[in-house]
Order: C-alpha cells, then sequence, then structure tokens
C-alpha cells in the first residue's frame, strides 16, 4: 500500500506542478475585470501539491507494506476497468451517444445484473435525453457516429 500511495503521491504532483506553470503562463493576477485565467488554477493546484507533500510524508513514514492489489480483487477491478475502456475506444467508432448506450445496457446487465426491460429503458433513455439536452438545449456539439449521421445529426 505504501509504494501505491507514494506513487499516486508523485504522479499528482507532477500534475499539480504542470497546472501551476501553465496558470503562471495565463497570469494569476487581478485584473481590472477580476481575477486573470490562471488565477483559480493557480491555487487548486498550489492545494493539490499541498495535500499531496501531505500524503507522501504520510506514506513514507508508514511502515504499511501490504499489497495495493491483492489476487482476487485483480478480476473485480478488471470488470470495472475492460467496459470503461471499450466505452472510450468505441466513442471513437461509433459516437457518444451510442457507446454510452452500449456500455451502460453492458455494464447493468453483466455488473449490476439487471433485467432487460429496466436496462433497455436507461440505457436508450439516459443517451437520448443527454442528446436533447446537450445538442438541442444547449447546442453544444458532442461526438457522433454513424447513426445520429443516418438520423440527419
Amino acid at each position: 500500500m505504501r509504494t501505491a500511495d507514494l506513487t499516486t503521491a508523485v504522479v499528482l504532483i507532477a500534475g499539480g506542478l504542470l497546472v501551476l506553470w501553465d496558470a503562471l503562463r495565463l497570469g494569476i493576477g487581478w485584473g481590472t475585470d477580476g481575477p486573470k485565467s490562471g488565477f483559480f488554477p493557480f491555487w487548486l493546484a498550489l492545494i493539490m501539491i499541498g495535500s499531496c507533500l501531505v500524503i507522501l510524508v504520510q506514506a513514507w513514514r508508514s511502515a504499511d507494506r501490504r499489497p495495493f492489489v491483492r489476487r482476487g480483487a485483480v478480476v473485480p477491478v478488471l470488470k470495472m476497468l475492460v467496459p470503461a475502456v471499450l466505452f472510450v475506444l468505441g466513442t471513437q467508432f461509433v459516437g457518444l451517444y451510442v457507446a454510452s448506450a452500449l456500455y451502460m445496457a453492458a455494464y447493468m446487465v453483466w455488473i449490476g445484473g439487471h433485467g432487460w426491460p429496466l436496462t433497455a429503458l436507461l440505457s436508450i433513455g439516459f443517451p437520448v435525453l443527454t442528446f436533447v439536452v446537450f445538442e438541442r438545449w444547449f447546442l453544444l456539439p458532442l461526438p457522433k457516429g454513424p447513426l445520429e449521421s443516418w438520423l440527419g445529426y
């Protein structure tokens, strides 16, 4: 567990330093019209780096040598990871809405053990609702695939 905590803290500190650097590039001061673009990211990055330094010190002092993931826990982690990776990859080919519907349906049946009526309702209803909110109301286009093109969007 100690190694995982140390690694996570170091990676998050590196990410925080990257955000800090970019916030300084954007400007962290206060302009005539309010805070500059880097003001809030700068302070959030500082808070994150400080928190990670505390975690780093606590992990370094810790004598906890338990493994981060035991052998029996790998399968449930993969059951979460593999569908998520397929969802991200699938979005490139079938669009966000179809990928969301497939992801939700597979996840509800495979992991949740839900029946098909509820699965069909939610896995079709949620992407349709998302489409209406983002595409029609907010006029914010999200990644589309062949189905949306066929439907004229």
